[in-house]
């Protein structure tokens, strides 16, 4: 039934602050830019950020990971461009590293270095 993992979306206060962000964080540009949505491909996975704020509470609220190479020197470097820590890099596990920012719109970037997991292609 599930695909997997398609799209997950932030909420953020000042959308064009955050996609300016995201840009520089994700070297690419937005896909999708609108002023209600904009939305970036990540590997085939899609991250959105959502301008409506209404009824959202910033913080601990969802925390997605999302894979890197080199979780230590993405961590540093999240931090260099302005993310706050959530949770230091971690092993969790064989190889497995995990590591958590808070964007500046507060809410939780997680990052993870899996070399066992490979993306299958579904069609």
């Amino acid at each position: 039934m599930l695909l997997g993992l398609r799209t997950v979306i932030y909420k953020v206060s000042d959308l064009e602050r955050a996609k300016n962000w995201y840009r520089d964080v994700l070297n690419t540009q937005p896909y999708f830019d609108q002023p209600f949505y904009v939305g970036f491909n990540i590997g085939g996975f899609e991250l959105g950020l959502d301008p409506d704020v209404s009824g959202f509470i910033a913080g601990n609220n969802l925390c997605v990971y999302w894979g890197v190479k080199n979780v230590p020197e993405t961590f540093e470097e999240l931090l260099k461009k302005g993310a706050k820590v959530h949770s230091e890099p971690q092993t969790v596990g064989k190889e497995i590293v995990v590591a958590s920012v808070f964007d500046p719109f507060e809410n939780i970037f997680g990052i993870i270095e899996n070399p066992e997991f490979k993306i299958e292609n579904i069609e």
